[in-house]
């Protein structure tokens, strides 16, 4: 049984790194030119549900990561954008293993490639508001998937009330199959020398690095407030929290609200 599990975990980071390989080859121009400025995004930051939410599913054993890990951190940095970085695990059996990768995160990006039609997972991989899947360093795509989406967006609005240390969620119409709100506990920045695996005497920086992604509750139209430990979060060294509101389990994101614990 253990010799069929490896074979199994073989025959996957193969075709991840083929995978890999072919977007670094078909993308790589895209991800070179510098591009227009993350800064320059148009998008509405006083609508309801803002921030727009682009979850990056990546690896430190994943050579193609880095430049969307980079673009990540600019995403990071504009107000209007809620940015998050999803290690998943599928790359550790390859002479590194990510001190950030969980399971939940590579399930998490599992339930997308379902509900997107995708027939395999791949990092780096951006997927925004729930809705849209984008390969993480076409930098040009990434930042028109993520404007296209603000236009989209018929949003919920969703604030956090530090003195009470809950989050609310106004009523509002629900889809019809509901809303689950999710909550993720992230770390502001990290770096970390690699070495071995594919990434080998790099020194890498991630951004917004989730450690923890909870469902906390489900919303079906009615106004709710859900408590939260955020002093527990911030004992554990958290920087930050958010909380994501998402159609049915995981689908389109309604609304977002990002809290910083320090």
């Amino acid at each position: 049984m253990g010799s069929f599990l490896t074979m199994n975990r073989l025959k996957h980071w193969c075709l991840a790194a083929l995978i890999g390989v072919a977007i670094a080859l078909l993308v790589a121009p895209d991800a070179i030119l510098p591009g227009r400025a993350v800064a320059e995004v148009d998008l509405p930051l006083e609508s309801p549900g803002a921030p727009i939410v682009v979850e990056l599913f990546t690896s430190q054993g994943c050579s193609s990561c880095p430049p969307a890990d980079a673009l990540l951190g600019e995403l990071a940095q504009h107000p209007g954008v809620l940015a998050l970085s999803m290690h998943v695990d599928y790359w550790d059996y390859i002479g590194w293993k990510d001190p950030y990768a969980d399971p939940d995160l590579t399930r998490r990006q599992r339930d997308y490639a379902k509900r997107l039609g995708l027939r395999y997972v791949y990092t780096p991989q951006m997927v925004v508001d729930g809705r849209y899947d984008v390969v993480g360093l076409r930098r040009s795509a990434v930042l028109d998937t993520i404007e296209r989406s603000a236009r989209q967006r018929k949003g919920v609005e969703v604030r956090f009330d530090r003195e009470r240390g809950s989050v609310v969620i106004p009523a509002g119409q629900a889809p019809a199959d509901g809303a689950t709100v999710w909550l993720a506990a992230f770390d502001s920045a990290h770096e970390t020398s690699i070495p071995r695996g594919e990434n080998a005497g790099r020194t890498l920086k991630y951004h917004n690095v989730v450690r923890s992604m909870t469902r906390i509750g489900a919303w079906n139209g009615e106004a709710m407030e859900i408590p939260l430990d955020m002093a527990a979060s911030a004992a554990e060294g958290r920087d930050g929290c958010a909380v994501i509101v998402q159609q049915g389990v995981q689908g389109r994101v309604l609304g977002a609200a990002m809290l910083g614990l320090n």
